[in-house]
């Protein structure tokens, strides 16, 4: 049996539930549909206060009236906080390429290729499909090659086959360096959500996705 994480009552009688950095994502942006816009005032503010789609509906709620058509329902007011907060990742942690690739990540559930428990194996760089022989690694001329017999001087042709490795060093280094990059900017959320507290329903834990995959798998 599954047991429920405790509430977090604050003194001011806010009632928040814990929950990790990611999940408070893929909450923000897969369940509740959240977007990111750059362009938003809200996303501007300093301390991730005034978001969004919130502002929009309480002008809205001032002037007593509403936009006809559409049907589609705005985010959670918490999810606008979240998204808003994802959009103003300061340069040192991405800026607006790691926001859109946290969004993106979020939606699907998912976390940076990281190549955990991957490594380079030697491959032929091409292959050709032989009639009667199947799949063959493809080889290349390299020279020719004589023998002196007792009548006649043989010739053999030399070659050889062009190999790789996949997937390169290089893309894996990469990868994990983006990997470090994706951690690093969730934990900057982590700390800004969970000081400045300006969410209604959660309370952002110390929990944090593995710094290191691919250390725990070697």
């Amino acid at each position: 049996m599954m047991q429920m994480a405790p509430l977090k009552t604050e003194a001011m009688g806010r009632v928040r539930k814990p929950i990790s950095i990611q999940r408070l994502l893929e909450w923000a942006f897969a369940d509740e549909c959240a977007s990111i816009d750059f362009e938003d005032e809200g996303t501007l503010a300093p301390g991730y206060g005034r978001v969004g789609n919130a502002y929009r509906m309480a002008q809205r709620g001032l002037l007593g009236c509403k936009i006809d058509g559409g049907g589609r329902s705005y985010p959670d007011h918490d999810a606008d906080i979240v998204a808003s907060a994802v959009a103003v990742l300061p340069e040192g942690c991405g800026g607006r390429r790691m926001a859109v690739q946290i969004a993106e990540l979020a939606r699907a559930r998912a976390v940076p290729e990281a190549y955990v428990g991957v490594k380079p194996r030697c491959v032929p760089v091409g292959w050709h499909q032989k009639r009667f022989e199947g799949q063959k690694a493809a080889t290349e001329h390299v020279c020719w090659l004589s023998e002196v017999g007792p009548r006649k001087v043989k010739r053999f042709e030399s070659r050889v086959c062009p190999v790789t490795y996949q997937p390169q060093a290089s893309m894996i280094a990469g990868a994990r360096r983006d990997y470090l990059q994706w951690w690093s900017a969730l934990l900057e959320l982590r700390v800004n959500l969970g000081i400045c507290s300006p969410l209604s329903r959660w309370s952002v834990s110390d929990e944090m996705p593995s710094r290191q995959p691919w250390r725990q798998a070697a």
